[in-house]
C-alpha cells in the first residue's frame, strides 16, 4: 500500500495566507522526503478553512523543492474554467514537474463558490459542464489538430500553424506525460457519478474520508461504471482518505487530535456544514443513529488515531473491511504553532505502520482511457 497526501488544505482561517502557504508547502517537502507517494491540493474559492484558489500556483512551489513525490490538483472545478486554458496550463505544468503531475477534476461542491461565479445556473447544468470541460481538455491532449468544437457551453479550436508559410503562431502545448497525467475523481455520495465515471474510464476513484460504511458502497459504484464501461476495476487504484495521527501512546495521539487543528477543523467547520447540508449520515455507522451522536469524539473513534500497533491495527482492518485499496492519503491539517508531533506522525505512519499492513495481491490493470 502507497501513502500520500490530501490537502484540502484545512489552514485555520486565522492563518495569514502567506505563512499557510509556506505550511503547506513545508508539509508537501517532508512527504517527499519520506517517501510519501503522491500529494493532493484543493481548489476553493470561498471556504476560508480551505483557502488555495489556485492549487497549481502551490504545485509549482512544490515542485522546485520536491524530487520525487508525484502531485496534482485535487481538484480543479472545470465548470468554472474554461476547458482550454486549463489543458494548456496543466500540460505547461506536466513539463514544469518532469512528469510527476496528477489532475483531478471536479464540479465542486461549495455552495458560496457556485453563487460567486455561477447564480442563477441551472439545476444539473454544472454536471453537464463537467462532462463537456473535461471531453475538451482530453480532446486538446490526444487529438492532433487543426479542429473545431462546438458544444452547449463551450466553442473552441485546436489551431493549425499560422501564417501558413511559417507557421510563426500555432498549439504547441501538450503534455510531457502520453497520452496524459493520470485522471483522478473524488466522490462523496455512494452512488457517486463521479466515481461511476472513473470505473468507465478507468480513472483513479478518490474516496473522501467518511465513514468506512459509505467508503464500501464507493468500489460498488466504481465496478458497475468498469462493467458498463467494459473495464475491470483494479483496487490498486483506489484512492482513500482518512484522518491520521500517529504518536508515541494512544493518549497522546488522541490528544494532539481532538485538541489540535484536527479536532478544531471538525468541530468548527466539518460539522456544522455536514450539518447544514444534511449530510452528517455519511459519518455514520448506522443510518438508525441520531445526528446528535454524531461529534468531534464520536468520530476520533474511527479515525486512524494512535499508537504506531493501535494504527496499524486499525488501518489493517479499514483494509479488510473495505476490501482492499490502493494508497491512503492522509488528511492534510495545519498543525504550524507546534508542528513537529505532526511530522512526527508523518514519519512514524511511513516507517513503523505502512510496512506492516499486507498489501493487495496483482489484479488485473484497468488500463486508462484517452
Amino acid at each position: 500500500m502507497d501513502v500520500g497526501l490530501f490537502l484540502m488544505p484545512c489552514n485555520p482561517p486565522e492563518r495569514p495566507l502567506a505563512d499557510a502557504n509556506r505550511w503547506n508547502v513545508d508539509v508537501l517537502e517532508r512527504a517527499d522526503a519520506l517517501g510519501y507517494a503522491e500529494a493532493w491540493i484543493g481548489e476553493h474559492f470561498t471556504v476560508p478553512w480551505e483557502p488555495i484558489p489556485a492549487p497549481d500556483l502551490l504545485l509549482a512551489q512544490a515542485l522546485r523543492s520536491t524530487e520525487r513525490i508525484r502531485l496534482g490538483p485535487g481538484a480543479h472545478i472545470v465548470p468554472f474554467h474554461h476547458p482550454g486554458v486549463l489543458a494548456m496550463r496543466l500540460a505547461y505544468l506536466d513539463h514544469a514537474s518532469g512528469g510527476r503531475l496528477n489532475v483531478a477534476f471536479t464540479q465542486g461542491t461549495s455552495i458560496t463558490d457556485w453563487r460567486s461565479f455561477r447564480p442563477g445556473a441551472e439545476e444539473g447544468e454544472d454536471r453537464a459542464r463537467l462532462a463537456e470541460g473535461i471531453e475538451i481538455i482530453l480532446k486538446y491532449w490526444t487529438e492532433p489538430g487543426p479542429w473545431r468544437y462546438e458544444g452547449r457551453f463551450w466553442t473552441c479550436e485546436h489551431v493549425g500553424p499560422h501564417p501558413p508559410e511559417n507557421g510563426v503562431l500555432a498549439h504547441h502545448l501538450d503534455p510531457l506525460q502520453r497520452p496524459h497525467p493520470p485522471i483522478a475523481m473524488a466522490g462523496i455520495t455512494p452512488d457517486s457519478g463521479s466515481l461511476r465515471r472513473c470505473g468507465e474510464r478507468g480513472w483513479w476513484p478518490l474516496s473522501l474520508n467518511l465513514n468506512p460504511r459509505v467508503i464500501g458502497a464507493h468500489w460498488a459504484t466504481v465496478e458497475a461504471g468498469a462493467a458498463a464501461g467494459g473495464r475491470t476495476a483494479d483496487r490498486r487504484d483506489w484512492r482513500v482518505v482518512k484522518e491520521v495521527f500517529v504518536a508515541e501512546t494512544d493518549e497522546q495521539a488522541r490528544r494532539y487530535a481532538l485538541d489540535g487543528n484536527m479536532g478544531r477543523y471538525f468541530r468548527e467547520f466539518n460539522l456544522p456544514l455536514f450539518s447544514d447540508w444534511g449530510f452528517l449520515h455519511l459519518h455514520k455507522d448506522s443510518l438508525d443513529e441520531p445526528d446528535s451522536a454524531v461529534d468531534v469524539g464520536y468520530l476520533c473513534d474511527r479515525w486512524l488515531v494512535g499508537s504506531p500497533e493501535t494504527v496499524t491495527r486499525k488501518l489493517t482492518e479499514l483494509q479488510e473491511q473495505l476490501g482492499g485499496f490502493g494508497t491512503l492519503l492522509v488528511l492534510g491539517m495545519d498543525y504550524a504553532d507546534d508542528p513537529e508531533p505532526w511530522y512526527e506522525s508523518m514519519r512514524l505512519l511511513a516507517e513503523e505502520v505502512v510496512p506492516q499492513v499486507p498489501g493487495l495481491a496483482a489484479a488485473p490493470a484497468a488500463g486508462a482511457a484517452p
